[in-house]
């Protein structure tokens, strides 16, 4: 399946589940306040399939799997017969409208929190949270190859991903944070990380990168994938030979290798290389070149490159059992919400690029199809999340959505009546503007992303 089709079919699912379980919580609260439902429709448009069940409510699948709706009983959509007023949506007491209105968010809640736990029973392949590489404040920080972060303040990190988001958060807000650390030797030591140190402008999505952390997983092996004529390695080294040492140093990626080749430039003179050639462990002798780099700036050769390297296997699972997952799934569903309310804050006060907060359905689409690739587990905690940005997006006072209904509702507590038409319609009107606004700030986003 090509990548169009593949985010398009994604997307299609995803919005499907996300939008039917939202709808749903609308229906049951309202049948269960004795509203009369009228249709219950998966998708938009013209109805291909369509039933009546005995509680006198129109079951559809429509052709545009978009979304769907509930539509209620209501004298203000149209004519209600008499025997029927006690039935209508708008005849019910603001209490129970209130809660058929909030149902929606919070059944996407519900299923965020179904999803997360579905998520960790089935188990979700990951890396371990270990340093590979620590330049910049991680090395500052006393952060070394081999570490292991167990935990960023008080959020566990089991693996690589929790690690990875907390860091990403924690560095909008510059303020320093608390590594707990397992060293390679076993014992427990606390880093503090200055992430207020970090450069102004730096991209939101790479802060880990300018942390100076690089995982133990994204190292590339110390394997040789070319030697490049006339240099120190041409008829020494060999394709695939797996470089172990460099003038008595081990060496466990191709990263490690630059910084040993320098230090034996300048100490002078040749410098064993040893190396693992099928099967064999081999010392060769070798006198790096100082040769001048792009820009000019000179350094130490031995004229290789490094070979191909595939992604590499998950050395980590995040699962739970079936007991235990509840209450990681709330927590989590929690955690989640909390960070996409921070999240529009620190947008809306400027601390975080509108660019990066606003996605629409290209960027959805792509994230979509990549996470359903990685397998069940990470496309489940991929439909959390969306479901979790559902749920807060619907609770915007923005009229139109829920939250704008439940803040007429609020207004009508306190005026002791229902609004206006006229204010109605106005805030129809301010609503829908804002929300044109909203969804082509992300198509912009969207286009944005694409070019770069």
């Amino acid at each position: 399946m090509s990548d169009f089709l593949g985010s398009l079919w994604w997307l299609l699912v995803a919005l499907g589940v996300l939008v039917t379980f939202h709808e749903f919580g609308h229906f049951w609260v309202a049948r269960r306040c004795g509203v009369k439902v009228l249709r219950f429709s998966v998708g938009f448009g013209t109805p291909l399939w369509r039933w009546h069940g005995k509680d006198g409510t129109e079951y559809a699948v429509a052709a545009i799997p978009l979304g769907g709706y509930v539509r209620m009983l209501d004298e203000r959509e149209g004519e209600v017969r008499p025997h029927e007023r006690h039935l209508a949506f708008n005849s019910k007491p603001i209490w129970q409208r209130m809660a058929v209105v909030a149902a929606g968010p919070l059944a996407n809640l519900v299923l965020a929190f179904l999803l997360l736990w579905g998520m960790l029973v089935i188990g979700r392949p990951d890396y371990a949270p270990v340093v590979g590489q620590a330049t910049a404040i991680a090395a500052q920080a006393g952060l070394q190859p081999g570490d292991r972060v167990l935990a960023l303040g008080d959020r566990a990190t089991p693996t690589w991903s929790e690690l990875a988001m907390a860091l990403a958060v924690a560095a909008l807000d510059r303020q320093p944070v608390a590594l707990q650390v397992r060293r390679a030797d076993g014992s427990t030591v606390t880093r503090d990380l200055p992430l207020q140190h970090l450069p102004q402008g730096i991209d939101e999505l790479r802060t880990v990168a300018a942390i100076g952390l690089l995982p133990r997983h994204l190292l590339i092996p110390a394997v040789v994938g070319s030697v490049r004529q006339g240099t120190p390695a041409w008829g020494v080294l060999a394709d695939g030979d797996r470089i172990t040492a460099i003038d008595a140093h081990p060496v466990s990626s191709f990263e490690d290798i630059a910084p040993l080749v320098a230090k034996l430039g300048e100490r002078g003179g040749p410098g064993m290389v040893e190396v693992e050639r099928d099967g064999e462990r081999l010392a060769l002798e070798l006198t790096p070149q100082r040769t001048q780099a792009g820009g000019g700036i000179p350094q130490w050769i031995l004229g290789i490159t490094n070979a191909p390297a595939g992604a590499p296997p998950h050395d980590a699972v995040l699962r739970l059992g079936p007991v235990a997952a509840v209450p990681a799934a709330v927590r989590e569903t929690g955690y989640q919400a909390r960070q996409l309310v921070d999240m529009v804050a620190r947008a809306v006060s400027g601390r975080v690029s509108v660019e990066n907060t606003v996605s629409g359905p290209i960027t959805i689409a792509r994230a979509a199809n990549d996470f359903a690739a990685r397998g069940p587990a990470w496309f489940l905690n991929f439909l959390a999340l969306l479901s979790v940005s559902l749920a807060l997006i619907n609770l915007l006072p923005i009229p139109v959505l829920d939250g704008g209904h439940l803040l007429y509702y609020l207004i009508e507590l306190v005026i002791r009546r229902p609004l206006g038409e006229r204010a109605l319609a106005v805030g129809q009107y301010i609503g829908l503007a804002m929300i044109a606004g909203l969804m082509g700030l992300a198509f912009y986003n969207d286009i944005l992303h694409l070019v770069s």
